[in-house]
């Protein structure tokens, strides 16, 4: 329940921020444009009746305030934009109209709040998702110069591609195949960006794979490599994206990450549809790309064997029971003539939950 008497809504930009306060014993409504300095926004609060509550938006100004007035007394939730209610009618959108929505709604008690991680948390959260960048600007990199060689009639027939004998293939063309002078230079240009993204790639793996071997997420990433399809990469992910793994329950966890149906039901009819899609894009990503590991049939490998070492045995208990039961979701959704891609998200929902019970596995 909400105790303060002063309500606070914050509304944050990069360089201004419109506030707006609400006194619960008088009703009298302050409201005022501030810079975005922390000292500045604190010092404006303390001045309110005490004591007093804030509330502003997550974006990308990120949890720096939040911290900052926690630290000086002042209790601060951070609303998750999605979740805020807004009457259906109201067709004139400000800053101070907003500020003075945040105030009441966090008067009302009406605010889901999201987790505000630790700077720790934060920081390798920022690592995992530079990494994420790395990958979609090596695979666009990668496109923008395979398409270029398609269009000179270009083909590699080698085997798979991207591999060492790509590489060579892709040298050699680049000498021997390309006549015109421009079309070279693209080619270079091209080749030299696959090339740096990539090794930027490498060099971030390589950081990841550090922190996450001695950090406070060390034996979480364990514990989850226990499952197929999540190595150190994918673990890592996803102990700093999720961060408080207590807050859902092995059902709640899918909703989280949008893998659940939508519905739309009224009265006697139920209706639903595709997954949302809510919540963290790369969570989702990560645990549809490792649910296809449970395709092929379930055998205990020398890279599993060496993952298990790393975990107690309930981990390894854990973990082996539920690449099986995935396995058999697998096959029993092909013997029902499932579609794979419908398929793999109901083996994707459910991973999420075998995630969060060795996540909050205590051994």
């Amino acid at each position: 329940m909400f105790t303060e008497r002063t309500s606070v809504g914050l509304d944050v930009h990069a360089r201004s921020v419109a506030a707006a306060a609400i006194d619960g014993v008088t009703g009298e409504l302050f409201q005022t444009k501030l810079t975005p300095s922390h000292e500045h926004i604190r010092s404006w609060i303390r001045d309110l009746p005490g004591p007093a509550a804030a509330a502003y938006e997550a974006g990308p100004t990120g949890f720096g305030l939040c911290r900052s007035l926690n630290a000086s007394g002042i209790r601060c939730v951070v609303a998750a934009p999605s979740k805020l209610q807004r009457p259906s009618g109201d067709r004139v959108k400000t800053d101070a109209k907003d500020a003075v929505h945040l105030a009441r709604l966090l008067r009302l008690d009406e605010i889901t709040a999201v987790t505000v991680p630790t700077v720790e948390q934060e920081a390798a959260r920022d690592l995992v998702r530079a990494r994420e960048d790395a990958r979609g600007d090596l695979m666009r990199a990668r496109h923008r110069l395979s398409k270029l060689l398609l269009r000179q009639g270009i083909v590699y027939s080698g085997g798979h591609a991207w591999t060492g004998k790509h590489d060579a293939w892709l040298r050699r063309v680049g000498r021997e195949q390309l006549s015109a002078s421009a079309t070279r230079l693209t080619f270079e240009s091209d080749y030299d960006a696959v090339l740096s993204v990539r090794a930027r790639r490498d060099r971030l793996d390589a950081a990841i794979a550090a922190m996450a071997a001695d950090c406070e997420f060390a034996p979480l990433v364990q514990r989850l490599g226990c499952l197929r399809g999540i190595g150190t990469l994918t673990g890592f992910a996803l102990a700093v994206e999720v961060g408080d793994w207590d807050r859902f329950t092995g059902k709640t966890i899918g909703s989280f990450i949008g893998l659940v149906p939508s519905e739309y039901s009224s009265g006697q009819s139920r209706v639903q549809g595709s997954i949302t899609k809510t919540g963290n894009t790369h969570l989702r990503r990560l645990l549809v790309e490792a649910a296809w590991h449970h395709r092929p049939a379930y055998v205990v490998g020398k890279t599993m064997r060496d993952r298990w070492q790393l975990a107690g045995p309930a981990a390894r208990a854990r973990g082996d029971e539920g690449n099986r039961r995935l396995h058999h979701r697998w096959n029993t959704m092909r013997a029902r003539h499932k579609r794979h891609v419908v398929a793999n998200i109901a083996i994707a929902r459910e991973l999420a939950g075998w995630c969060w019970s060795l996540a909050v596995l205590e051994e």
